[in-house]
């Protein structure tokens, strides 16, 4: 990791992580799909307005914007919208926390649909840890806001995508700032950001905010929101990173051994 990319992660963590306190304050003016809609909306005007600047071509290629689309579909829009319908009943902390196991789900998935074939001791390890720590996070021995919970199960799947609500609407100036924070930084220019990480420092040092974010998270939820974090809530959000840095281990042979990088 070249010594630019640290603020450039440290920047791009505080953005997405707190993306999940935005979704909260937009979420108590507007209904959860006007939150998702202007969310997009500003993020796609935003990326337009730089590819204009840039003079940088369009896609034009129907077969790419179909790829873009089911791309979009499910690593912008679904993940959105659930998440801005659990956080009417969740915490902004909870959900950036619940976030942290994407990756967990992505070893699943890639194992369910034979992308991968098997998996490595580390990243059995790395899954039992994670998913331990899911459980102590939602507490499921806790009925009232356990894994059975709407709200969390609707982070659940907000994170494996990585019942639209309606509310009456009661738009304040709070809210208006907070969904335009969330849309033209905290999507439009985050995602030229991470990509900017991705192409002179790699998808490996890009991923590590993943740590980040559910810090930023829950740091922001108690200061601004005033949400509580017990120490279960803490160890489970351990035990869940440790599961996501396990299942990144990779085994690779040298000098006719195996070595763990």
């Amino acid at each position: 990791m070249t010594r630019s990319a640290l603020p450039r992660i440290a920047l791009l963590a505080l953005i997405w992580g707190s993306a999940f306190l935005w979704i909260k304050l937009a979420d108590r003016g507007f209904s959860a799909v006007e939150v998702t809609l202007a969310r997009l909306a500003l993020g796609a005007a935003v990326l337009f307005i730089i590819v204009r600047v840039r003079r940088e071509a369009v896609p034009r290629s129907g077969w790419l914007w179909a790829h873009i689309a089911v791309a979009a579909l499910f690593a912008n829009a679904v993940p959105y919208l659930l998440f801005a319908v659990a956080e009417q009943t969740v915490d902004s902390s909870t959900a950036g926390i619940i976030n942290a196991t994407t990756p967990l789900w992505t070893v699943v998935l890639a194992l369910a649909v034979r992308h991968q074939k098997s998996v490595t001791s580390w990243q059995a390890a790395g899954l039992i840890t994670g998913f331990a720590g899911a459980v102590l996070i939602f507490t499921p021995w806790h009925t009232a806001g356990g894994l059975l919970s709407a709200g969390g199960l609707e982070c659940l799947a907000a994170s494996i995508s990585y019942a639209v609500s309606a509310q009456t609407p009661h738009v304040t100036t709070e809210d208006v700032a907070a969904i335009a924070v969330l849309g033209i930084i905290g999507t439009g220019l985050a995602y030229v950001l991470n990509y900017q990480i991705i192409t002179s420092e790699g998808a490996t040092v890009a991923s590590t905010v993943t740590y980040l974010l559910p810090v930023v998270a829950i740091v922001l939820g108690v200061l601004v929101l005033g949400e509580t974090i017990t120490m279960i809530t803490l160890a489970g959000i351990a035990l869940v990173l440790a599961g996501v840095a396990l299942t990144r281990r990779r085994v690779k042979p040298a000098s006719g051994d195996h070595r763990v990088e």
